[in-house]
Parts: structure tokens; sequence; C-alpha cells
């Protein structure tokens, strides 16, 4: 039996274990590099003392290049939170939580760049002043801090308390266990393991990518007045699906809302281009609603960006943080336009109203709506929320140090909101939402999204699923002239007592 093995997951990840030094290595994390290990079974269901977890990785090795042939190599974040919350490896109490921090391993530049993006992205903004400084009222910040304590246990930790950092230098680097691994060129290793050794090559061929863990069927939409196109529904876990996305067609435009992994090939699936979008919607900065960026930046002319402000720099810095650049330079990819939140923000006649959702990061649920024939027609795209059980025990007291009843009231109030067609994430767990929480809701139509699986009959007494590339029109019509004026759409003017502002396109 071999000591240590080599297993070639796809292009640009590599399995390494060596079982007697219960060492698991993933080499390179190109997006939805977990999907690929829970595909060929290096990812399990175990347990331990009642308690059921993941197997997985305890060790990660980066790439050298950040990215190749248009590809980010190192979007390690969903790895890091596997190992952390599903493996159990920071759960209090957990029978795996015994005190060693996984390995993060790789070319000190890529260390530090990813140190910060894992930060970001486990935490958003973790400090009051950058709160405040993206609008952020005090009375909501206390609330915010005091969520984001909740998620994290108590204590929001450098990502040095997390992982161990380990530097590749020009000598081998000894490991636990007895393992070492020594760079041999950019992007080329050899793993040994007592008299064995096992050589790893990250090196990608011209025009070779990592593929996607799921295969996509070929569809065409119609680009009606307003309707909805369904991107994904799965989440960062779900090997036969995308992330949760959305396209709204509306008055012949395109909008995304959220850019997961293999957005492009999402887009292409459907007949659609990056070049064809005109304009992304942002919910919050965790990978699977934004590690596609970098796809929508390859484009002939910047996009145009919509987010809440606390949603745009919290976004922005953890882009910046991944691509070892300024955050003003990783902005300057983009168009971007400040939504407030709570208003209804103008744009092109598509109004959106950004909400606050709880969730470790800076998010957002979005509601859309149009003036049709004296009425309004809507959509709600809510990614992410929370289980209204677990919120309300995050409540305390005044100076108690959890949130306020007015926090959770506005929150519930905000989820009850109805649409003509309402999308929820209803993955569970300790940051996600049920289904149960809209068992009564007043929507025409309920889509449950953002897990990974079929739905469970509970569930799909509440609501159902929309399969890829399937449409929900709203408002009938093609619109093949581009924008329809307000008179076009029977709009009887403004609503008295709405708050609204204006946004022009970029």
């Amino acid at each position: 039996m071999a000591r240590l093995t080599k297993t070639l997951v796809a292009p640009g990840i590599v399995w390494v274990e060596a079982p007697e030094a219960g060492f698991r290595l993933l080499c390179g994390c190109p997006g939805d590099a977990v999907k690929h290990l829970i595909r060929h079974g290096l990812i399990r269901e175990d347990g331990r003392d009642g308690v059921g977890f993941e197997t997985g990785p305890n060790a990660i090795l980066l790439s050298d290049l950040p990215e190749q042939n248009g590809m980010l190599c190192n979007l390690a974040e969903f790895p890091v939170m596997q190992m952390l919350y599903r493996q159990g490896r920071i759960m209090p109490g957990h029978p795996n939580n015994d005190g060693r921090r996984p390995l993060l391993i790789g070319d000190p530049d890529q260390l530090e760049a990813q140190l910060r993006y894992i930060f970001l992205g486990h935490y958003g903004l973790a400090d009051r002043g950058d709160l405040i400084a993206a609008g952020v009222v005090p009375a909501l910040v206390d609330d915010l801090m005091a969520m984001k304590l909740k998620f994290s246990f108590g204590r929001i930790r450098p990502t040095a308390e997390l992982l161990e950092a380990v530097p590749l230098t020009d000598q081998a680097a000894a490991l636990p266990g007895g393992v070492t691994l020594k760079r041999t060129g950019i992007n080329q290793f050899v793993v040994a393991f007592g008299a064995e050794s096992v050589a790893v090559d990250l090196r990608l061929a011209p025009g070779e990518v990592c593929p996607p863990s799921f295969t996509l069927p070929r569809m065409e939409i119609t680009r009606d007045a307003f309707s909805i196109v369904h991107l994904g529904d799965g989440d960062g876990w779900d090997v036969d699906r995308p992330c949760m996305s959305s396209l709204i067609c509306f008055g012949g435009r395109l909008y995304l809302i959220d850019a997961g992994p293999h957005i492009a090939r999402c887009l292409a699936a459907v007949g659609l281009g990056v070049d064809d979008i005109d304009g992304l919607f942002q919910t919050h900065c965790h990978d699977d609603h934004f590690a596609g960026l970098p796809d929508l930046m390859c484009r002939r002319r910047p996009l145009a960006y919509f987010a809440a402000p606390l949603v745009r720099v919290s976004t922005m810095r953890k882009l910046a943080a991944l691509l070892g650049t300024s955050e003003v330079e990783a902005t300057g990819h983009f168009v971007t336009h400040d939504l407030g939140c709570d208003l209804w923000n103008d744009v092109e006649g598509l109004e959106v109203m950004p909400m606050i959702s709880p969730h470790p990061v800076e998010t957002t649920v979005l509601l859309f709506r149009t003036r049709w024939l004296g009425t309004y027609r809507s959509y709600a795209h809510f990614a992410d929320i929370v289980s209204l059980g677990l919120l309300a025990a995050m409540v305390t007291e005044e100076g108690g140090g959890g949130i306020s009843r007015a926090f959770y009231d506005k929150v519930v109030e905000t989820y009850a909101i109805p649409a003509d067609v309402k999308k929820i994430d209803i993955g569970g767990g300790l940051i996600h939402g049920v289904a149960e929480d809209f068992r009564r809701d007043r929507s025409r139509r309920l889509l449950l999204s953002h897990r990974a699986g079929p739905l469970l009959p509970g569930e799909s007494e509440i609501g159902s699923a929309a399969s890829f590339g399937s449409q929900d029109v709203i408002i009938a019509g093609s619109v093949p002239g581009g924008v329809v004026g307000a008179a076009a759409w029977g709009a009887s003017g403004p609503v008295t007592g709405d708050a609204r502002q204006k946004i022009g396109h970029g």
C-alpha cells in the first residue's frame, strides 16, 4: 500500500494524501474546487461521538500564479470554510476542533494576499469606522457588529489565528507528520513522505482552464419586457448546479444579479456573452456570488455596477486583495452606482430597493419593480438570508451584546414583502435561511434556492425550484428596440410617499 498518493482532480487541482501522517493536501484552488473534491469522493460525510461532519483537506497549496489563461487560481475561501466549518475545526465543542490550525502553503506574496481576501470573505467590514465610512448610521452599526460577533462565536479573529501560513522558500518546508514540500519551479512542487515522493504540476496548457463540476443545457431565452432568467440555484457545495444567480431582462436591457464561479459559461449556455450584459446588481461578496467578477472585467468597456455602498466597499476591498491591487484600481474596472438602502432607486425605469439582510458579511436582499397598467409588477431576490429563529436568539436587551429588537423586527418585515416572483435562500445551517419562515408568504410565485440537492417534501409544499435557463415572465412582450419609456409602460406617475432616487446608466 502506497504511503503517498496523488489524484489529478481537474486542470489546476491536484490532491495529495499521506494517510499515515494524517495529511490531506489540496493543491490549487480555482473556482468551485470544493465541488470537484466532492465529485471525486475526496470530501465525504462522516461522524464521530454522535456529531456529523465532512472529511476533506487539512492543508492547501496555493498556485504560484494567481491567474492562468484568464482563470483565477487561488479562490481559497470555500476550501477554507469547508475545513473550518463543515469539518468542524473552528466549531466550539466539535470533536474535530483539536486546536490545530489547517495549513495554507505558498509563495509569501500569495499568502499575504490570501490572508486579506479570506478575512474579508469571513467577516467583511469588521471595523465600526469602515461601516460608518460606508454610510451606515451608528445605531445600525451597533446591530451589524453585534451580529458579526454572534456569527463568529464572539470574536473576530485575524486569519493567521484560523490558519497556519507556511511560506515556501528555496528550502523544503517541513510539514506535520514528517511530510515535506519543495518548490522545483514555477507551479512545480515535490511532496515527500518517508522514501516516497510525488510531483505536483499546477501549470496549465495554453487555453486550458478548470471546467465546472456540472454540465449545462443549451437554452434559448426571450427578451421580454420584464422577465427573470434563472442562471443558477445551487450553492457553493452543489456539484450539479451553478450558484444562485438571476438575469433580469427589462426593457431591452440585461442585468445580472451576482456573479458566481463560471458565470461566463452560464451566460454562454443561454446564448449570451459578457459584453451583452448592461449591468450587475451585487448582493454581497462571498465567493459563490463574487468569484465571477473577473469574467465581467474581460469586456470591451467597463460594466455598470449597482450596489448599496456597504456592499460595494466590502466587495471591492475583497476583489483588490484577491488581485493584489488597490481598492481604487479594483473599483476602476467598473462604472459604479451606489444604491440607497430602503429607497426605491430608479435605474432606467427599473426600480430597485436594497434592504439589509443579516449575514457574516455586508449583504442586501434586492426588490425590483416597475409600473405596468396602473400597478406594480415585481421581483424579489433574497440571497443571502438567515433563519428567523436563529436571528431571534441574537436579540438581547440594550447593552446585552446582541442585536436590538427593532433590527430583528425590521428583518422580519423585509422578509415578508411579497412579489410577483420571489426567490429565496433556504440553505439552512448557521448563516442561511429556511423555507418554513416563508410558509405564509403572499408572493404569487415562491422559488426556493441556494441549497444543494432536491427540495425536501416539507419544502416543496411551500415553494418550487427553478431549473437552469428557465424564465419567469412578469410582463410579456419582446422589446427589440431598447429601453421602453415610462409612458409605454402605462405608468401613472410616482406613487405618493415613495422615497426614491434616480440613477443614470453608465
